[in-house]
């Protein structure tokens, strides 16, 4: 089985949940784990994979307890990087149907420093990188560049999702675009939301999307389209793969237990040539990731909802 490297951002969710989707308006908040690339890593973990987290966190009891949290799930944090900045927050308000308003509150993710001694560990191995504060600055950003270079020259698979959040951008999303140009063109699978996809093409039609983010090079294309399922495009032929009917009570996570199931089947694959060629065994894939955001779904929390190969199988 391929290690599958997730580098990025770690971070304590505030979550009000039941409290509207209006964070002004809330009141009481729950601690939780989260942070895309570690949820990524989790999922990965709790299907039986081998995923190792690579971000940082402050020295304080926020960044203990995230530590702990991923340890606890079985993810390698020998690489996490430890920090005088103050462990990033986020403030997460939940409406009854499972959606969300986001407020960043930035620290220690950002002081993520590259090690140049981890080149030895990556070659046929798997690098994600779906960090949603990666492009915003920072040491982290050119640690992400250097990783995504190192990737590319030690004949790694290379996944994408950019984790567009505005609250981030305010209103600057041409740079957004701008910065995720390089890794579209460079990453063999990209995961996107429909706005991520619509939003970095320049095309409301999402077969245009497809084609146009396809010209700038990535090979496979994952659109996540919520209860309708995920568009999948790849060698010329795009379909949506239906997902599975749930109650959600909290949409949090669930694309990152998507990509994570996704990875942790091509990491289990041993040969990543099938990946590229087989529309078919790429489309049941999809199938069983879309089961697994699904089932993230329907509990509060990303990583505390992230399903295990029991429940995939139910």
């Amino acid at each position: 089985m391929k290690k599958v490297y997730c580098i990025g951002e770690v971070l304590i969710d505030f979550v009000a949940e039941r409290q509207g989707s209006d964070l002004s308006k809330a009141n009481e908040f729950t601690k939780k784990a989260g942070g895309a690339p570690a949820n990524v890593a989790c999922a990965i973990s709790k299907l039986g994979g081998n995923a190792i987290f690579i971000g940082c966190v402050g020295k304080d009891p926020f960044g203990k307890f995230l530590l702990e949290t991923l340890k606890n799930e079985s993810v390698d944090i020998s690489l996490t990087q430890l920090s005088d900045t103050f462990t990033t927050l986020a403030f997460v308000s939940l409406s009854e149907d499972g959606e969300r308003d986001f407020v960043f509150s930035r620290g220690a993710d950002r002081e993520l420093s590259y090690d140049p001694d981890l080149r030895k560990s990556l070659p046929g191995n798997i690098l994600h990188l779906g960090a949603a504060t990666a492009l915003l600055g920072g040491p982290l950003e050119k640690t992400y560049a250097k990783y995504l270079f190192d990737g590319l020259t030690k004949d790694m698979f290379i996944c994408f999702d950019p984790n567009f959040r505005s609250d981030l951008w305010k209103h600057d999303e041409e740079s957004f675009i701008k910065k995720c140009m390089p890794f579209v063109e460079k990453s063999h699978l990209c995961k996107f939301s429909l706005e991520e996809a619509q939003l970095i093409s320049g095309k409301e039609d999402l077969h245009e999307a497809c084609d146009i983010l396809h010209k700038v090079g990535t090979k496979i294309i994952t659109v996540t389209l919520g209860k309708d399922g995920t568009l999948l495009s790849m060698n010329g032929t795009k379909k949506v793969i239906p997902s599975v009917k749930v109650s959600p009570l909290d949409t949090t996570g669930a694309g990152d237990a998507f990509i994570g199931c996704l990875l942790y089947q091509i990491s289990d694959l041993g040969n990543f040539d099938p990946v590229f060629e087989d529309f078919s065994l790429v489309e049941k894939m999809v199938g069983l990731a879309n089961k697994a955001g699904a089932i993230t779904t329907t509990n509060y929390g990303a990583i505390v909802a992230l399903p295990t190969k029991e429940q995939l199988k139910k």
